[in-house]
Order: C-alpha cells, then sequence, then structure tokens
C-alpha cells in the first residue's frame, strides 16, 4: 500500500487545490492532507477559513483519504505518524524539494519528494486571486447591496 501526504492551507478552496489533491492522489493508494495551523502561517495573510472547517473541507474531497491539522510545534511530527512513501508539494509552496529530501533525510523519514504541475483550466486557482476579484467587484459600491445575494441591505 503505497501512501502519499500533500500538505497546504486550502483557504478558499478552488479547482487548483482540487487538481493538487488528484494528482496527488494518482501517486499513491491513499492520500492523506495535512492541513496548516493559523498559527504556523507566515508566509501569507492568515487564511480566512478556520483551520478546523478547512480540514474537514478538505478531509470531504474524493481524493482524500484523511485529512489531519499540522503540529503547532513540528512539521514532522504528522508526517512520522503517517510515515509516507511519497510528498507531493503544489506548485506554489515554497519548498525547495532537495532541501526537504534532505531534512527528511535527517529525520529519518525516506519519503520521496515530487512537486505536482500547476493547473491552468480555472482563472481561479489561488485564493488570493480569489480575494482580489472579490475586492475589485465590490470594493466602493455605494449601492450598500449585498455582493452576494444582490439584495439592499438595511
Amino acid at each position: 500500500m503505497k501512501r502519499v501526504v500533500a500538505t497546504g492551507t486550502f483557504d478558499l478552496l478552488h479547482p487548483g487545490h482540487l487538481w493538487y489533491l488528484e494528482e496527488s492522489a494518482r501517486l499513491g493508494d491513499e492520500l492523506y492532507v495535512i492541513v496548516a495551523r493559523d498559527c504556523n502561517i507566515r508566509h501569507k495573510p492568515r487564511p480566512v477559513i478556520p483551520e478546523e472547517q478547512r480540514c474537514a473541507m478538505v478531509g470531504a474531497l474524493r481524493p482524500v483519504t484523511r485529512a489531519v491539522l499540522g503540529d503547532t510545534e513540528d512539521m514532522f511530527t504528522p508526517i512520522r505518524e503517517i510515515k509516507p512513501d511519497i510528498i507531493t508539494l503544489g506548485c506554489n509552496q515554497h519548498f525547495d524539494p532537495d532541501q526537504l529530501t534532505r531534512s527528511l533525510r535527517e529525520k529519518g523519514i525516506p519519503a520521496r519528494v515530487v512537486r505536482i504541475s500547476e493547473f491552468s483550466d480555472s482563472p481561479f486557482t489561488s485564493s488570493r486571486e480569489i480575494v482580489r476579484e472579490v475586492i475589485s467587484r465590490y470594493q466602493g459600491r455605494g449601492d450598500q447591496k449585498d455582493p452576494l445575494s444582490g439584495s439592499i441591505s438595511e
């Protein structure tokens, strides 16, 4: 049984996330996903969606065997517990695959690291781009319409 681990923030799920998870799942028999904890996210704005909800949403996706929250202290703790054969990285994750492989070896984790290609069949493959689009569409609207329902707010 080949076990794969994918990691990420998974804020505002979009087609790029699904592509990453589907491609990761194709590499093995089981796909575990480690969802980043809010307190560990430092390279981008804090997620809109709380960590428990992000984890539940990812866990409900068809390609995912199980989703777990990351460790608040040591990112390698859940990896040691899951014992993956392969760890996948998304196209926009800032890990260097060679450096990550060395770090895994130093910790006695023999997993292979694989970078998943970018998904380009959708205009919205980034949570940041989704937020920018929402802001650009609805910022400065003086009509006080609810941007989602179109109704006038009281």
